[in-house]
């Protein structure tokens, strides 16, 4: 019924749109991309979705999945229908929220957020100089690590890891291939985040719920999942060590680029906001292209779906430490099972008890140390009752 629902695949630029924009603006003659997009229809997916939604008993855990499934389905299809025009940022406000939206558990905005993991990468700079790493592995290299590495964990499928001379992302995952961005340098945190993010919860959880007895379902992408499945992607490079603090730089700095873009920045004001954060040309244009995948380069839209990446990673942190605090860790392992927000999680978690719903088949290997992740979870409750703005009197320094 959605097989024809590709999201992003829509919605990339081609690689020639790169091209001239980067030499108009090397000659000092920058101009706006032109995207232009075919015009496309889903009509009949739109009619089936719609009857699928009148059918499901929404008063049952699984009826409230497929029909909440089937609304972000429906929502996609419409934006699909609406690239390049102005109505793109609102299907995509919908399916992912929008830079200022509360985070999990707190008063504080992902604006906020963003704010802040900046702040402190600037702080962090100017003290101690960041560098990117002395080498870099190309994009070859990255393929042979990683296969080798997948195939230790993920042992009874075959993921295929290729080279995309197309994609705007430094890689993209799906169940039984990674992509990795052709050209591009890699360095060893980018080998460990793809690792865990890409591979140990985007393709594992889609592998997950393929292996479902009863409900293959749980294996769909679908739209509405993708803040928790980043917001897992995003925790397991935390809790690994894999994370570094350009890392949260960048998807910081994605996130007030979206605010800026939806308040009236258009391409070359965003494309030069990134630049001046320190970016190259190249990864420059890449981060503005995300910003306005499917929308006009003009100012006043954009794709907001970067948006979640950090607002996912706040409310999967925060389910973890409930789950410890709760006696409920057994949950976490239950988002692994299949591509499901944290409420689907909870919802569906009698059907898991009772067997109706497998416990997932492959678990990263940082969640089968459950003594290790509870120390990490445990530390990180109590800690958060410190507040650093009281230490000013014991950490004072003398001038």
């Amino acid at each position: 019924m959605v097989q024809d629902i590709k999201l992003l695949s829509s919605l990339s630029w081609p690689r020639e749109v790169q091209t001239a924009f980067l030499e108009g603006w090397r000659a000092g003659q920058p101009r706006l991309p032109e995207v232009s997009y075919a015009p496309q229809s889903h009509a009949g997916t739109l009619r089936s979705l719609d009857a699928l939604m009148a059918e499901v008993d929404r008063s049952h855990p699984l009826g409230s999945y497929l029909y909440n499934t089937a609304r972000s389905y429906h929502d996609a299809a419409r934006l699909l229908e609406a690239r390049g025009t102005p109505a793109v940022t609102a299907r995509s406000l919908s399916l992912y929220g929008k830079p200022g939206d509360t985070l999990a558990g707190g008063t504080v905005h992902n604006i906020d957020a963003a704010r802040h993991f900046i702040d402190v990468t600037a702080a962090y700079e100017q003290e101690y100089s960041l560098h990117e790493a002395d080498y870099c592995l190309s994009a070859e290299v990255l393929q042979q690590e990683l296969s080798e590495r997948i195939g230790k964990v993920i042992d009874r499928h075959h993921i295929d890891v290729v080279i995309d001379e197309h994609l705007a992302s430094k890689a993209a995952a799906g169940a039984t291939r990674i992509r990795l961005r052709a050209g591009t340098p890699f360095s060893e945190y980018d080998l460990n985040q793809l690792l865990e993010h890409e591979a140990f919860v985007h393709s594992l959880t889609a592998l997950n719920g393929r292996e479902q007895p009863h409900f293959t379902s749980l294996s769909l992408g679908a739209p509405r999942t993708t803040g928790t499945q980043e917001g897992l992607a995003t925790f397991a490079e935390l809790v690994t060590g894999a994370v570094d603090i350009r890392r949260l730089q960048r998807i910081a700095l994605r996130i007030i680029a979206i605010d800026m873009a939806l308040r009236g920045a258009d391409f070359i004001e965003v494309f030069r906001y990134f630049l001046a954060a320190g970016q190259s040309e190249v990864e420059s244009f890449n981060s503005a292209m995300r910003v306005f995948r499917g929308a006009p380069v003009t100012g006043g839209s954009a794709f907001t779906k970067d948006t979640v990446y950090l607002h996912g990673l706040m409310e999967v942190h925060t389910f973890f430490r409930w789950a410890l605090q709760h006696n409920r860790l057994r949950l976490c392992r239950f988002l692994f099972a299949g591509r499901m927000t944290v409420s689907d999680v909870i919802e569906l978690a009698p059907l898991f008890e009772d067997g109706s719903i497998a416990p997932a088949f492959y678990l990263p290997p940082w969640m089968l140390r459950t003594n290790g992740l509870a120390a990490y979870l445990a530390f990180s409750v109590f800690a958060n009752r410190i507040r650093i703005a009281g230490l000013g009197a014991d950490y004072r320094f003398a001038d």
